[in-house]
């Protein structure tokens, strides 16, 4: 159910608060105030050296595959690092829309 997970407000210490931090501070798109949590998943690399069924679309039939090297590159290990730049760079465009850029000079 969507009540188990909802960030019901309140206010502690003067400040307005969520009880948890379920949607990741983030509320229709604008941040609640909470700490901005962003959970992502990485796709593994399709090009491992482990046979796989896969299918002959020339023959049109199930054959299998192993691939000899690797064509791709895996990001897993720099994704942490693309997204906190992704992230960072949404939130400073958001800012200046509201802010304007001349606070950078």
């Amino acid at each position: 159910k969507g009540s188990q997970v909802n960030d019901e407000f309140r206010i502690k210490d003067e400040k307005v608060v969520t009880s948890t931090n379920n949607n990741g501070g983030i509320n229709g798109g604008i941040s609640n105030g909470m700490p901005i949590i962003i959970k992502s998943v990485v796709k593994p690399t399709a090009s491992i050296a482990k046979k796989q069924q896969t299918v002959d679309i020339n023959e049109f039939k199930e054959t299998t595959i192993k691939i000899k090297s690797r064509h791709d590159p895996c990001i897993a290990s720099r994704i942490s690092v693309v997204i906190d730049s992704v992230v960072a760079l949404t939130i400073l465009d958001e800012i200046c829309l509201r802010e304007g850029y001349l606070w950078m000079r």
